[in-house]
């Protein structure tokens, strides 16, 4: 059996998960990354994604996140998410109406910066539509 650490997913909502797991694989802004036992300090910004948390019994839970930070440490990990939810009660309406908000963004930005940030935002709606 693996070692457990604490776990915490907060969003701006509700705490929706704080309990011993054995492993988080979190969609951060550089990749997908799995948090063990023990694992190096690290703070990360997260994408929107799904979270996939083994918890210390054997169960797997999936939640959407839609951006955030991760804060890693030995000890533990807190994810800090701008909106999450459990993938078992997503609202695929929700997620299509973020998709075509950001599909207005995209075509409404006058800046390449904001532009390719708004793209960016997009692609990852759309990975997570795919994900789901």
């Amino acid at each position: 059996m693996a070692e457990s650490f604490q776990f915490e997913l907060v969003s701006p909502e509700r705490l929706l998960v704080s309990e011993q797991v054995e492993s988080v694989v979190i969609p951060g802004a550089e990749g997908e990354m799995t948090v063990l036992a023990n694992h190096a300090p690290v703070m990360t910004t997260v994408k929107p994604g799904v979270v996939t948390v083994r918890t210390a019994a054997g169960a797997t839970e999936r939640y959407c996140v839609f951006g955030g930070f991760a804060d890693i440490l030995p000890s533990g990990c807190t994810l800090l998410a701008e909106s999450a939810v459990s993938t078992g009660s997503i609202d695929r309406e929700d997620l299509a109406k973020r998709i075509r908000n950001a599909r207005e963004d995209v075509a409404d930005a006058k800046e390449a910066a904001t532009k390719q940030k708004a793209q960016e935002y997009l692609d990852h709606l759309t990975t997570l539509e795919a994900a789901l």
